[in-house]
């Protein structure tokens, strides 16, 4: 703690303070009486949610209701994927495989969070090729077609 021996200091630092709690009990204030925004679903839009069955996020096939990967194009579909050990392994996996064989945003930032996911996810030994692969990718044109293999 400092210790303030002028007066004048401690008067404006009191200042301050209460400056800052006054713009913090404000700024509480204005987020409670914010207007609420109303629901963008009816009750029959909700209903037809509830029956409708979980889709794949990459090739939309309907799943049932326990499925862990997609029977059509073998991407992880489950609830709780990223958050179970041994199933996000094969998540982790489908980011890595899609980063270095198919078609990826050419941007730094991202072509660099790539390099870094393969130091914390990838052996030692395959970094090499995982990084000559990202590359061999990076250097296509974004419109030139890839092929998808299955």
């Amino acid at each position: 703690m400092l210790a303030v021996s002028d007066p004048d200091q401690i008067v404006v630092g009191f200042g301050i303070g209460g400056l800052v709690i006054a713009a913090l009990w404000r700024l509480i204030v204005w987020i409670r009486d914010s207007p609420v925004r109303p629901d963008p679903w009816d009750a029959q839009v909700e209903l037809q949610l509830q029956d409708a069955p979980e889709a794949c996020p990459h090739c939309s096939t309907p799943q049932p209701p326990n499925a862990w990967f997609c029977a059509h194009c073998g991407r992880a579909v489950g609830p709780y994927n990223n958050l179970m050990p041994y199933l996000q392994i094969f998540s982790e996996g489908e980011v890595l495989r899609n980063s270095a064989n198919r078609h990826v945003r050419h941007r730094p930032v991202i072509m660099i969070g790539y390099f870094l996911i393969g130091l914390a996810f990838m052996p030692f030994f395959l970094l090499p090729v995982y990084w000559f692969s990202l590359l061999k990718n990076w250097k296509q044109p974004d419109g030139a077609p890839k092929s998808i293999q299955k």
